[in-house]
Parts: structure tokens; sequence; C-alpha cells
């Protein structure tokens, strides 16, 4: 169940859903998603479904992370981009064998470290972490290309639009009970929203836990 032939089949099955951009497809089919979860659900990594990975928490359905990031790439190549979550570390695999340099803030210390970790195993070299409140971004590094956030907030944080450069895009889920997955591109400071689909996330909370 974690073999490449099983991750193939999820890759072909993400084609049937829409997911059109050849090199996405090409790195979730090179990823081994079953490293970033627990070794009792690794029989699932490749379902199409969200997966607890502790602390209240969810590595996101193959599906949502492959429409995220063709979204969050769509207009072409990203140097630097953000990413408000680290959760397992998958998103973040992906989102490090597309661009120059990956950014990315966790709040949940226990994350954090196993997310590296994995990443470290899989020889990633072009990602910088932090262990901070994901609603407060990482203005000292920005402004970023792109940005892409894990976490539903209830209104799009104010510091993160802040942190996106001319032609940015930001890629975030954004609601309470009813969610919706938006494309914010920052056209010298007027900001262009585009909805792109209903999503469920998990909040995304302040502070640090």
């Amino acid at each position: 169940m974690t073999s490449q032939r099983t991750r193939s089949r999820m890759v072909a099955r993400l084609r049937q859903q829409g997911i059109m951009d050849e090199h996405v497809l090409d790195v979730i089919d090179a990823i081994p998603r079953h490293v970033f979860i627990d070794e009792a659900l690794a029989h699932r990594a490749y379902e199409d479904t969200a997966l607890p990975i502790g602390f209240n928490q969810t590595i996101s359905q193959p599906y949502i992370v492959a429409r995220m990031t063709e979204a969050l790439f769509a207009a072409g190549p990203l140097t630097k981009v953000l990413e408000i979550g680290t959760g397992s570390g998958y998103q973040t695999a992906v989102l490090a064998q597309l661009a120059d340099k990956i950014y990315s803030v966790e709040r949940i210390q226990g994350l954090l470290d196993k997310a590296k970790e994995r990443l470290r195993m899989l020889g990633n070299k072009n990602t910088q972490f932090k262990y901070d409140d994901g609603n407060i971004g990482w203005p000292d590094r920005g402004p970023y290309d792109g940005i892409i956030v894990t976490a539903s907030p209830r209104h799009v944080p104010r510091e993160l639009l802040n942190q996106l450069a001319p032609e940015g895009r930001l890629i975030v889920p954004v609601g309470d009970e009813q969610q919706q997955l938006k494309l914010i591109t920052n056209h010298d400071g007027e900001f262009e929203t585009e909805v792109l689909e209903d999503v469920k996330f998990v909040p995304l909370l302040g502070g640090k836990a």
C-alpha cells in the first residue's frame, strides 16, 4: 500500500479530478506521502482523504494539496514561498520541489520537529522553519511571491497580505463552519480575490502550542 504503483494510481485519480499541471502531478508522484503519516495509518496514505497527524491536526487530502499547489503556481514560477502551517511537512515537501526557497511557520512544536526530521530524511535543503504564530507570518523574510495557508482563519490576516510581493499570490481557506478556498492576488496594493471552491480545514489558531 506504500508502493510507487499505489502512488501513481493516486496521481491518475488527481487527473480525473481536474488537476492539469503536469509538473505538480510529477512532484506528487515522486513524494512518498506515507512517510508523513504515522505508521499505523500508512496503509491509508494514498486514499483521497484527510488523515489525523496528532495535536488535533490533519494532513490534507491529496486533491486539496494538488489543487492549492496548482493554483499557487498557475501564473508561473515562484522564487520565495511562505507556508503557514507546516503540519506533517507533506505540503512543504511538494512546495520545495517547485519553488527556490520555502519559509514554513508552525505553531505546534511537536509537529514542527517531526516535519523537519521527515524533510531532512528526504534530502530537503531549501526550506527554513519557524516555530511561531502563523497569523503574523514571517515578515523579516518577505515579501513573498506566494503564500499558502493550510488552516482556515475567519478572516484573511492583514499581516499576510502585507507580506505579499507585487503580483504575489495568496492561497487561503477562509471561514468558520462554511469555508471557501480563495486565491488573492496583489495588484500594486489592490487585492483581487477569486473563490476557488468550498473546503473544510482545521481552524487557524493564534499563539504557540
